[in-house]
């Protein structure tokens, strides 16, 4: 007989109450009596082993799905939750084929740091002094008001990057077990966020025009406490509001004025798509955040987030127990960055290659017989006639490394027939060839369908 045998475990969970049950089967899993993937006793027969109610049993299983602790799987039953990863970003360094799944910046077009951090020899800064640098909070805080417009209690707050700032404010507003809504499909940062933090993610769809008023309703009946936005150049999709769309998804949101509402404008200077807010004058919980990854390079791990005084106020205590502040070095060498006429140039630059290279392969998918949008952003979401993870298979034989929709999947099957493609440090010649080979790679799948 083994531990995964249901005989087993009806004689090792224990308690009266639901809380106790809860705490009984936490124990057993933190001991590794119970593994991922073992079920769960029925309802009735734990609720007789125990002598107690069913409905106390079903309030303890409950209370162990929404911590995703357990997985409810229909005639399947109650099961230990199975931790899954989710994929990352970045190159795929071992690998011998032409990598258009990496979603990076093109290491040519991010700004020589050089000449600006010979400008940063000052006095040193000490403990207990402002934590924002003032010539970056000058700089930030202009920067982020001609887009929110006037908002009297707008503050300031200087993080480690965006996903810092994400897990923070996650932090701050949320339970483990709580609902937040995602985009679907999803940025992989933000899904791994919540899925690490113990948070539950509720798909919200994105269409051609951003996140869908009937996705944001629907989440907000089923309980979300925080909502993430990806404003413009979405990722995958490239998708970015219209005022249209954010005017009616700040209406919707005028009854949710607690509801934690982040926009996360990951690709702000260098998007061709004017910036629009789902975020309504009147809403009490809310976040916009602004790395500097994207246009002077994922090393200056740097993000600028503007809040609501008391999400700002919290979010200031929950930088305290980890990294004080952001180096002012750091923070110095962005506001000598941004303020050099050259490097702004080279942005303006580098925001015209993504737009132009990304439009080019669109051209050549379309004549290839795949139409796409060129969205915004550093990739192009392609979608397919065939399953994207078998048509990677056949790109790897003709050479490509490309990301099959199905890893930014919360709910949304239509993702598994798109491919994420970064195709921006493609020449004319390598972008054909790519539209081309996917073309034969999908006809590969089909026919052997």
């Amino acid at each position: 007989m083994t531990i995964g045998d249901t005989r087993v475990r009806l004689g090792l969970i224990a308690g009266e109450t639901a809380a106790e049950i809860v705490e009984s089967v936490r124990a057993l899993i933190d001991h590794g009596i119970l593994a991922p993937g073992d079920a769960l006793p029925p309802i009735r027969s734990l609720a007789e082993e125990l002598g107690i109610n069913r409905n106390t049993v079903v309030a303890a299983y409950r209370l162990l799905s929404r911590t995703g602790t357990v997985e409810t799987r229909g005639r399947g039953g109650t099961r230990v939750a199975t931790r899954s990863s989710v994929p990352l970003e970045g190159y795929a360094p071992d690998s011998v084929l032409r990598d258009v799944a990496n979603g990076n910046p093109d290491p040519a077009l991010i700004p020589d740091l050089s000449p600006a951090l010979a400008t940063l020899a000052g006095r040193p800064v000490l403990y207990g002094e402002p934590t924002i640098d003032p010539s970056l909070e000058e700089w930030a805080l202009a920067w982020m008001s001609r887009d929110l417009g006037p908002r009297p209690d707008l503050r300031l707050t200087v993080t480690g990057g965006a996903v810092d700032a994400l897990e923070r404010l996650f932090a701050d507003a949320l339970s483990r077990g709580d609902l937040v809504g995602l985009e679907d499909p999803c940025f992989l940062s933000a899904l791994r966020t919540v899925r690490v933090g113990g948070y539950r993610p509720h798909p919200i769809p994105v269409d051609g025009d951003g996140m869908t008023v009937d996705g944001l309703r629907a989440a907000l009946e089923a309980g979300v406490r925080a909502i993430v936005c990806t404003p413009r150049a979405h990722n995958p999709t490239g998708a970015s509001l219209t005022e249209e769309r954010a005017a009616a998804l700040r209406e919707v949101l005028v009854t949710h004025p607690h509801v934690l509402v982040i926009e996360d404008d990951h690709f702000s200077m260098l998007s061709r798509r004017p910036y629009v807010s789902i975020i309504g004058p009147e809403h009490r919980r809310w976040a916009l955040i602004r790395s500097v990854s994207k246009f002077l390079g994922p090393d200056l791990c740097l993000a600028l987030t503007a809040s609501d005084a008391e999400t700002a106020d919290r979010l200031g205590q929950r930088l305290s127990p980890g990294s004080t502040w952001v180096s002012h070095l750091l923070q110095r060498l962005v506001v000598a960055l941004v303020g050099d006429a050259a490097v702004m140039a080279g942005v303006e630059r580098a925001a015209e290659h993504y737009r132009a290279r990304n439009a080019a392969f669109a051209e050549y998918a379309l004549a290839a017989g795949l139409p796409c949008r060129p969205g915004d952003g550093l990739s192009v979401w392609l979608p397919l006639p065939a399953p994207a993870r078998a048509v990677t298979e056949q790109l790897m034989r003709r050479g490509w490394l490309a990301r099959p929709g199905d890893e930014f999947l919360l709910a949304d099957d239509a993702t598994t027939r798109h491919l994420r493609l970064t195709v921006h440090d493609l020449d004319d010649a390598d972008a054909r060839q790519l539209a081309s080979d996917i073309a034969a790679a999908v006809h590969a799948v089909l026919r052997t369908a």
